[in-house]
């Protein structure tokens, strides 16, 4: 099996997507999971361009690594400067890890406008940054920026560029698509042509999607003989982001044979894609391939039947390979076979002819298409849905009523207060809360009313919350489906409610948040 060495540039590339700032702590976390995914190399930043890349690798010197490589980051020496007294040199050399991947102009266009130097002068700052870092005993890799478009302006400067890096002691040349507008098939060919002048270097592949070209181009770039892959993980990166690691490397490992990571690693590649959105405080996209939450989910009636025959029928890869589920989804699109396969999941169990999954996909069908409901994102929900069909649903309260007050008083400020009725056990509790916004108010006001009844609703805080309206043609009178997550000690879960009025629909989706965690808890109790 042919080795391609992934190149990480998450903390420095991926740090430049809008929305994205990564504290030093962050940075540190990030590289722990990189190392437990068994990347080889990760770039940390960029040491000269500001402080906190500057202590990041005074930090990641303490640390110790299973499988990665820490390389700093930064660019040849200005035009007109002499190598060792550079400011972003001497940083690089400060940071003082074992490899620096220094990038340079390889398109004319740039050299002339960007850099506003001469072609000569370009060629000298390569030779001689890279050749001073090497006489420091640094192991260099050179990233070609530009070098798709410098080939296509000027095909025998941007080779020269390359011959300078590699005379110079470049131990990589990264072939750089900066402005990911190379389709698949012209890299393939400017590769080709490459890799002839060169086939006693590694070469590496550097994409941007901004023609969302930048998977396919890396993958192409592998099959031509590059070894060395650079890229981000979830694609994070500037403008439409960096060729998304995620997907490469389990490409390459199910799909063309190559060593990437260890099978054992890439079971861990769905966590860790979720873990680092996390800690880039990014809401994790359900669409990506391979690691997202809708990869292996499965809505038609056709495909579930078909999938429950064999599950190669509508998936392309097993997704437990990367450490993914599949997930069987409830929609009015469902089939016998997703009601009955979901119930299963869920713990229920049905027969697939009997009546009452008949009622429960009629009963669908109906609340999504009259009352906007939806069941797929809302698996707590659905499973008390389920209960209610089977008989098995008793509600731990009953509402008497409820008020909420939102107030904005002189100084601006607002403020939310609910007040609310329900019976318990027989017994009428009647509280009040105040709260950063009406939901919150009710959630408070509930629990009040609720913690004498049920203490274990401590442990349980609410997590997330989503509006969405159904009909934007109705203006203000749309109705509106709310999406709640909850989670305790042990889990998560969503719960959903609809509405005209978005504070009912909120009520629904709070109340079954509430009556879930209830029943989960009696559950444990019964299993005791």
């Amino acid at each position: 099996m042919t080795e391609i060495t992934i190149y990480d540039t998450t903390l420095r590339d991926g740090a430049q997507g809008e929305g994205i700032s990564f504290s030093l702590e962050d940075k540190l976390r990030i590289a722990d999971k990189l190392d437990e995914l068994g990347i080889g190399f990760i770039e940390g930043g960029w040491p000269g361009s500001n402080p906190k890349d500057e202590d990041f690798f005074k930090e990641i010197r303490k640390k110790r690594f299973t499988n990665i490589k820490i390389a700093a980051f930064g660019s040849t020496c200005k035009p007109g400067n002499k190598v060792e007294d550079d400011a972003n040199i001497k940083g690089l050399i400060k940071s003082k890890t074992e490899i620096v991947t220094i990038f340079g102009k390889t398109w004319d266009f740039h050299v002339k406008d960007a850099l506003k130097t001469t072609l000569e002068e370009n060629l000298r700052i390569i030779r001689e940054s890279i050749a001073y870092l090497k006489k420091n005993r640094i192991k260099v890799f050179f990233d070609a920026e530009h070098f798709f478009d410098g080939y296509k302006s000027n095909p025998e400067y941007a080779i020269s560029v390359l011959n300078s890096a590699k005379e110079s002691g470049a131990r990589v040349l990264c072939l750089c698509d900066t402005n990911g507008g190379t389709l698949p098939l012209e890299l393939k060919d400017i590769i080709a042509s490459v890799k002839s002048k060169f086939p006693d270097i590694t070469l590496g592949i550097h994409a941007h999607n901004d023609s969302d070209n930048a998977v396919a181009n890396s993958i192409i770039a592998v099959q031509m003989g590059c070894t060395h892959v650079q890229g981000t993980i979830n694609g994070y990166g500037e403008r439409c982001g960096n060729a998304n690691l995620c997907s490469i490397i389990p490409n390459l490992e199910l799909k063309l044979g190559y060593k990437c990571i260890s099978s054992k690693n890439l079971k861990k590649l769905t966590i860790i894609s979720r873990e680092i959105s996390e800690i880039a405080n990014l809401v994790p996209r359900d669409d990506i391939p391979y690691v997202g939450l809708s990869a292996f989910a499965h809505k038609a009636g056709i495909h579930v039947n078909a999938i429950r025959k064999n599950s190669k029928l509508y998936e392309h890869i097993s997704p437990e390979l990367v450490g993914n589920i599949q997930r069987i989804l409830v929609s009015e699109l469902a089939g016998k076979s997703n009601i009955f396969l979901k119930a299963r999941e869920l713990g229920f169990d049905f027969s697939e002819n009997s009546e009452n999954i008949k009622k429960i996909l009629l009963k669908i069908k109906d609340f999504e298409h009259e009352r906007g409901m939806q069941f797929e994102g809302a698996d707590a929900s659905f499973k008390l849905f389920l209960m209610e069909a089977e008989g098995k649903y008793k509600p731990f309260f009953d509402l008497k009523g409820f008020r909420v007050i939102v107030e904005k008083r002189e100084d601006n400020s607002l403020i939310s207060e609910a007040t609310i009725k329900v019976i318990v056990g027989g017994v009428g509790v009647h509280t009040a809360s105040d709260g950063n916004g009406p939901v919150n108010a009710m959630d408070m006001a509930l629990r009040k009313a609720l913690l004498t009844f049920y203490p274990e609703l401590n442990d349980m805080h609410l997590s997330d919350f989503r509006v969405r309206v159904l009909d934007q043609k109705s203006g203000t009178g749309a109705k509106t489906r709310v999406l709640i997550e909850s989670c305790d000690k042990e889990e998560s879960w969503w719960t959903v409610g609809v509405s005209e009025n978005i504070i009912e629909a909120s009520w629904e989706a709070l109340v079954d948040s509430i009556e879930y965690k209830l029943f989960k808890e009696k559950k444990k109790i019964k299993r005791s």
